[in-house]
């Protein structure tokens, strides 16, 4: 019989199981592979071998956040509404390792590519906690979070097409209307490592002891809470645990901090997501006859963006492949089964991307640029996100069951 989670530990808690595995849809593997080489080619052609390497990093997140379903959406809705920490747990892994890999980067300024890296140190204001509140209510409605979004569009997740349709009119949105988000009451960027004294290794430190104290607090979650664990995923055995079968949660942690930090070493900047979803808007926008370049959000490297191919910004390119690499995955698993989408799935998918898109701009970032990226570059916006995007998931607790969504129960035997 399977120990209580008064017994054992959550994070030793399995989250792959050795079981039979699907086909490979060899087919739809072999025109994923395809599609990217093309696509590779063409930003290389268009941009440079700099963006070459940030698609194959977006590639390589894809397939990791879908050999894992590495989740930040998923994660937060397990521990608000049954206690379930796994997912908790994973991600403070993997601050552990990007913070600890930020800050040796970020204090010895030096990239691959010879630009000063920067991370992401935002502001704390209103905007951000509005913003990351509507997020976190959007990401639980549209069953997906920014990554969740692509990932999952690329691994056959069919509402996803509503979800990310909306996440870009949703961040469009949020885009016109930033600047007078910026005007409201709102401290300055704050650093936890160099605005306070303390440097790197300080700033590291202190961070190091906030995972240490919420890993205590989800031990503590867990013990009284006795929730059901995550459904393990077939892994297989061999080489089919690389390559076809389900990654291990922490294991995916540590690949995606190792993953944020190498696109800081080649880009100058941590991986975001958002960003290029407002560029897209813009650019249809643009392309009927509107004049976004006057908005405030579009000035400087925005401004640039416009006039540019898409395939000549990072963020984008790295979306493109994250998308691809999630459809190369799911077919080497034999997984790719796109369903029919229900209206009040749609309808969630809809309402839960436009706040997602409209949050992520008022936050400066989503789950991605301000929650992973934020907290691993010490700054104190993206702590302030995640307490506000998890209070936003406990709303939406109340209204996913309006749309016909399920919440995990603590009578399942899995959540």
């Amino acid at each position: 019989m399977e120990q209580s989670v008064t017994q054992k530990n959550f994070m030793q808690k399995q989250t792959t199981i050795l079981a039979d595995l699907n086909p490979m849809q060899k087919p739809l593997l072999i025109i994923g592979i395809i599609v990217s080489i093309i696509l590779f080619s063409a930003i290389v052609i268009t941009a440079d071998w700099i963006q070459g390497v940030l698609f194959i990093l977006g590639l390589a997140l894809g397939a990791t956040l879908l050999y894992a379903r590495f989740g930040f959406t998923s994660a937060f809705r397990r521990l608000a509404s049954v206690g379930n920490v796994q997912g908790i747990q994973a991600h403070l892994l993997m601050f552990v390792v990007s913070t600890t890999l930020f800050a040796i980067i970020l204090s010895n300024g030096f990239s691959f590519t010879g630009v000063e890296p920067q991370g992401y140190v935002s502001p704390v204001g209103i905007s951000v906690l509005v913003g990351a509140f509507l997020f976190g209510i959007g990401m639980q409605l549209g069953n997906g979070c920014a990554s969740g979004t692509l990932y999952n569009l690329g691994g056959g997740g069919s509402s996803m097409i509503f979800t990310l349709f909306a996440f870009i009119i949703g961040s469009t949105l949020g885009a016109y209307h930033l600047p007078f988000w910026t005007e409201t009451p709102s401290l300055p960027p704050i650093s936890l490592a160099e605005s306070t004294g303390l440097g790197f290794f300080g700033g590291w430190v202190v961070q190091l002891l906030l995972f240490g104290l919420i890993y205590w607090i989800t031990l503590i979650v867990a013990k009284r809470k006795n929730p059901p664990a995550m459904k393990p995923l077939a892994k297989g055995s061999g080489w089919k645990l690389v390559f076809r079968g389900a990654w291990p949660l922490i294991i995916a942690g540590v690949i995606l901090a190792a993953l944020n930090a190498l696109v800081l070493l080649v880009r100058g900047t941590p991986w975001g997501i958002t960003s290029a979803f407002a560029l897209w808007g813009g650019k249809t926008l643009q392309a009927v006859g509107v004049d976004v370049s006057s908005w405030g959000y579009f000035s400087g490297d925005a401004a640039n963006a416009l006039s540019q191919s898409v395939l000549m910004d990072s963020t984008s390119v790295m979306n493109f492949g994250i998308i691809l690499g999630a459809f190369i995955a799911v077919t080497a698993q034999g997984n790719f089964k796109p369903r029919k989408i229900k209206p009040g799935v749609a309808g969630a998918a809809i309402v839960g991307g436009l706040l997602m898109g409209y949050g992520a701009r008022l936050a400066f970032g989503c789950n991605i640029g301000a929650y992973f990226g934020g907290i691993s570059s010490f700054s104190l916006h993206g702590w302030v996100w995640a307490i506000m995007a998890l209070l936003g998931t406990g709303v939406a607790l109340f209204l996913r069951p309006l749309f016909g969504m399920m919440n995990p129960n603590k009578n399942d035997q899995f959540c």
